[in-house]
């Protein structure tokens, strides 16, 4: 089994950096998007889904990104300080940007997301926001990937990890890539490269991996090939998920295991990411060795796809535990 090495004495279990919106979903099941007669509002955007994540299975968590100043980005300040969320990281823009909102089919498969994201307000965080000593009162750094596709939240996001790395906060990259944030995949290949360089744990699906090495190894579909390539630097475990067939997890000292799914009835395809990140972080923190912390990520990444929200379909420990013990007695 193995152990990821922490510094304890912190205020904060760990420091979520990122973007934070508002999702619409659709609240009929199984509809086109012309045919929706209207939808729920929730937060989401990775970052806010990854820390309500980790807070509601009961670590202590805080946020670094910026919403706009307007009703919307009041709306998500709202219910993640009311989740128990420490916000001292999140700032508001006043420079006319706007937080993004996605609106959303609820279908398994097939399902239609349209985010605008025109002047994203998250983007607009700038280096001179980010506090070395907010990011050294916690055990980890949570960095998602699309803080990294445009100026200056990409130089916010690289000098919050080189803080990071000076404080010993671990730091952990969610690779979170969306196409439409970025010119190329050239370009998301180079600043993702960078940031995989400062992170002791890089997480992403293959899709994610083959973008990275869309330099260095064009078409390369091997997974090993991959985790040795990423294993450098300062990265000590890299994670590659492939959706219904679980995830290869590789670790520099040449230990490696493989985590199966835990099968539901789905409900909608987004937030299994965000919740296996939440899963995997909240055990780490806690002590818990890398193995478990797989498994509970999968367990959470399968409650979450089989309800009808990201944030509010987070489990609690509880519902984690619960959903584990009852799926491993049924083998």
């Amino acid at each position: 089994m193995t152990k990821i090495a922490l510094q304890q004495d912190r205020k904060l279990d760990a420091i979520v950096l990122g973007r934070a919106g508002v999702d619409l979903y659709a609240r009929e099941p199984n509809t086109d998007m012309a045919d929706i007669s209207g939808f729920n509002k929730f937060v989401g955007g990775s970052a806010a889904n990854i820390a309500v994540a980790i807070n509601k299975l009961g670590s202590k968590v805080g946020f670094i990104g910026c919403v706009a100043d307007d009703a919307f980005g009041g709306y998500v300040k709202q219910y993640m300080s009311g989740q128990g969320i420490n916000l001292d990281g999140m700032m508001t823009d006043s420079s006319g940007s706007r937080t993004s909102v996605a609106f959303t089919e609820m279908k398994p498969s097939d399902c239609t997301v349209l985010i605008y994201r025109n002047n994203a307000s998250d983007l607009t965080i700038k280096p001179e926001q980010v506090d070395p000593e907010y990011i050294a009162s916690a055990k980890v750094l949570v960095v998602t990937g699309t803080a990294l596709s445009e100026s200056p939240s990409r130089e916010a996001t690289l000098i919050a990890m080189e803080h990071a790395r000076r404080s010993n906060t671990l730091v952990v990259l969610d690779v979170d890539y969306r196409p439409y944030s970025w010119r190329t995949d050239v370009d998301a290949s180079i600043y993702y490269g960078i940031a995989a360089g400062l992170s002791d744990i890089v997480i992403g699906n293959r899709e994610e991996f083959d973008m990275m090495e869309t330099v260095l190894a064009p078409g390369n579909k091997d997974d090993d090939a991959t985790a040795e390539r990423f294993l450098r630097a300062n990265t000590q475990v890299v994670v590659i998920k492939a959706g219904e067939f679980g995830s290869k997890v590789y670790c520099r000292d040449g230990h490696k295991f493989q985590q199966g799914i835990f099968r539901v009835e789905v409900q909608k395809p987004f937030g299994s990411g965000d919740s296996f990140a939440g899963g995997l972080i909240w055990t780490l923190v806690n002590g818990g060795e890398l193995e478990d912390g797989v498994k509970h990520g999968s367990a959470a990444a399968a409650i979450n796809v089989s309800g009808n929200s990201c944030t509010e379909a987070m489990p609690t420990k509880e519902q984690l535990f619960d959903f584990i013990e009852t799926r491993e007695q049924s083998l």
